[in-house]
């Protein structure tokens, strides 16, 4: 059951438990914030009752009343005064008081270093940024020179403690992933990972890997002095790589980061017990950051292009293309094609979309702006290649890796699509949240193709409490259910239908406050579990019911990824016969990513991207044909 718990998580949130090596030390990381972090609240363990209150009405749509029936016995069971669920609330309280976040290692846990599954297409998002206009290597290395500055810039801020703190609905937010993404690196094993950070270190890295061709290099990207690199520096050293990686017959040593985590973990112990090979793993895993300079793909027509970058971005398109490219453990890989496709893929387990998201809207304003640093000419060093030394036994765990990733490649079905005709304009002007009215309308389009409602995941953000990651806004609800179903029968009149799109909405916006202040029901049953693993023999009976099981079957797991670049991220579906859904809603557009499986017949990523785009426009006609009522 932890299984698909932990694979819907993962897809469906971005998440994860911020500290990964220990909280953020007292050391380096002293000043301002750490003032900030020790200023904001702990996450709560919200009340037994209403957990389970809360968990009955979210069953309510989505299993029969015989099954609901039999769930509200065995939860008036667990509620018993001085029964079960009273000592695991307990234990979760004592867990609060000592722990500065009670759910944050788990989290990391159970969502990511124990999920074992590959992390490409199952775990790590990618983001599409727009299309460049180059299509040379001067343009396409220019372009990457000042991304690198641009991530530079950004670093100084996280080292400086002067990133501005970020606030939601006036309260201030845990500012600890950022923390976490830079230097970082996830370290494969054979039943569980870990996550290695090298900001604290007594010499924290000043050195980033550039991959090109299969080949990995280590880019210093500071002068002896401190300074970082000049754009102009960074263009030299960069061409420096390239011209030393012109063969394209290099094994795809990279690869081998796209298996099975199992798998993985037993090439890895292997591959590094040569000290060479060791060597060059830890310079990459010790980088600030990894820059993939990519071969072209297969030219796309204008309409297929955002798609055709979305899955390069997730996967790199196969053996044959790019996906050796990469070194898909560590956490932040930025993607720049030869032919102006650009953008990014980060490992989950450290962070959420939103600071990852928020580098990329500093990236973009920094490359805007014209250099005006005059570039020293002093002579710089060499970039360093990488070596590996391929034994017949790692040749094997190459191939396999490769056949692996290609099915991986042939399954992904995606369809990246701007929806144009309008953006957060529209719901703003029915005075409703844009984020609950594009909910409603993938509720809408979900239950046009598939004749039934089905659980939905929204990651919530739990940034307001100290190393908070997500909660699930659960988008399916009673008052969803009866919106869809009453949409398209012809026997509602519209004031009706309006009435109870209005009552979804509202309904949804009061789940999503719920759950970004720690409310939700999600984290509180997983703790609940999760505490009952620790203490007690046997697993409590709500756990191992039938309704647990399809709760947590994410038929849709969704993410709104908010940014001021016009970009989008993808993610893959949670479970093999359901789909990953993220948006960006812009102020007259809104960006979409829909994901897929091709192996599952009932389910098809364009055809839901296309049954979404009709739903937003006909609950807008909807709205627009009907008089305004007091609702």
């Amino acid at each position: 059951m932890l299984g698909i718990l932990a694979r819907t998580m993962v897809k469906a949130g971005m998440v994860k438990p911020s500290c990964l090596v220990k909280p953020v030390s007292v050391t380096r990381i002293a000043g301002r914030y750490l003032a900030h972090q020790e200023g904001l609240p702990k996450l709560p363990v919200p009340p037994l009752q209403q957990t389970c209150e809360r968990y009955l009405a979210a069953l309510t749509p989505i299993v029969d009343p015989e099954e609901l029936n039999h769930t509200r016995k065995l939860l008036e069971e667990f509620q018993k005064p001085g029964g079960v669920g009273e000592r695991l609330q307990k234990g979760l309280e004592q867990r609060g008081k000592k722990m500065e976040n009670w759910l944050s290692d788990w989290w990391l846990q159970t969502a990511y270093l124990d999920y074992r599954m590959p992390v490409v297409v199952h775990s790590s998002p990618g983001v599409v940024l727009p299309r460049m206009e180059f299509s040379d290597r001067q343009g396409q290395m220019r372009y990457a020179a000042k991304l690198i500055a641009g991530v530079l810039d950004f670093k100084s801020m996280i080292d400086n403690e002067t990133l501005p703190v970020e606030y939601l609905g006036g309260k201030p937010l845990c500012m600890n992933q950022y923390y976490q993404v830079l230097s970082s690196c996830r370290i494969p094993g054979t039943k569980r990972d870990t996550v290695v950070n090298y900001t604290l270190d007594k010499r924290p890295p000043t050195h980033i890997t550039v991959v090109h061709n299969f080949q990995f290099f280590v880019l210093d990207v500071y002068n002896s002095d401190g300074t970082p690199l000049t754009v102009d520096q960074i263009y030299i050293q960069l061409e420096k790589i390239w011209n030393s990686s012109l063969q394209t017959n290099k094994e795809p040593i990279g690869i081998l980061t796209s298996n099975h985590r199992n798998s993985w973990g037993k090439a890895y112990d292997n591959l590094i017990k040569d000290k060479t090979n060791q060597e060059s793993v830890r310079a990459i895993q010790k980088s600030i950051f990894t820059v993939c300079l990519d071969a072209p793909m297969p030219h796309a027509s204008d309409d297929m292009y955002r798609t055709r970058a979305g899955v390069q971005m997730l996967h790199g398109g196969g053996s044959r293309w790019n996906s050796g490219n990469r070194w898909f453990d560590k956490t932040l890989q930025f993607i720049i094609g030869e032919d102006g496709t650009c953008g990014l893929i980060y490992e989950h387990a450290p962070a959420e979309g939103p600071p990852i998201v928020s580098l990329i809207d500093h990236v973009v304003e920094y490359m805007k702006k014209s250099e005006m640093v005059r570039t020293p000419m002093v002579p710089l060093r060499m970039p360093q290649k990488l070596h590996f030394n391929i034994t017949p036994e790692i040749k094997m765990d190459i191939e396999e890796a490769k056949q692996n990733m290609n099915i991986m490649v042939h399954d992904l079905d995606m369809k990246v699509s701007v929806f144009s005709h309008f953006g957060k304009d529209f719901p703003k002007s029915q005075k409703m949240s844009p984020d609950a009215f594009i909910q409603m309308a993938l509720q809408l389009a979900y239950y046009r193709i598939h004749k039934r409602c089905c659980p939905t995941y929204e990651s919530a953000s739990l940034r307001m409490f100290r190393l908070g990651r997500t909660d699930t806004i659960r988008s399916m609800s009673i008052d969803s259910d009866k919106f869809v179903k009453a949409m398209d029968d012809p026997a509602k009149h519209n004031i009706e239908k309006v009435a109870l799109l209005d009552k979804a909405v509202k309904a949804h916006r009061a789940y999503a406050d719920m759950a970004i202040r720690g409310q939700a029901i999600d984290r509180h049953l997983l703790g609940l579990k999760l505490q009952a693993i620790e203490d007690l023999a046997a697993l409590p009976e709500i756990f191992m019911d039938t309704s647990y099981a399809v709760a947590l079957h994410f038929n849709l797991s969704t993410s709104q990824v908010p940014a001021k670049t016009n970009c989008v991220m993808c993610f893959g579906p949670v479970v093999s016969d359901g789909y990953g859904v993220c948006y960006n809603p812009m102020d007259t557009h809104i960006n979409f990513a829909v994901s897929a499986f091709n192996s599952c017949q009932d389910t098809n990523a364009a055809r839901l991207a296309q049954a979404l785009e009709d739903a937003l426009l006909d609950i807008k006609t909807l709205l627009e044909q009907t008089p305004k009522a007091k609702l």
